[in-house]
């Protein structure tokens, strides 16, 4: 379900956003926004993923197996999700 927001602007950006939607190919100043929000989401997303991980117990030594381990579980996950 889809609400709307109302965001005001200055004159400055609102010229900005509407250069990045004809220069990006954005079909509205929303898409772009949207676009902008995922990003942002992703950003933060990856952001608390990392700092877990930095803040989990070491559990052994990093090897090229650990690594195609996981490059494995990533193709697997992706296959499930397409």
């Amino acid at each position: 379900m889809a609400t709307t927001m109302n965001v005001s602007l200055p004159e400055s950006l609102k010229d900005f956003v509407d250069e990045r939607v004809d220069a990006d190919g954005y079909s509205s100043s929303s898409e772009y926004v949207r676009a902008l929000i995922r990003r942002e989401r992703d950003r933060t997303r990856l952001r608390d993923l990392l700092l877990e991980g930095a803040a989990s117990p070491l559990t052994g030594p990093v090897t090229s197996e650990h690594f195609e381990e996981l490059r494995e579980r990533v193709r697997t996950a992706s296959a499930t999700k397409t």
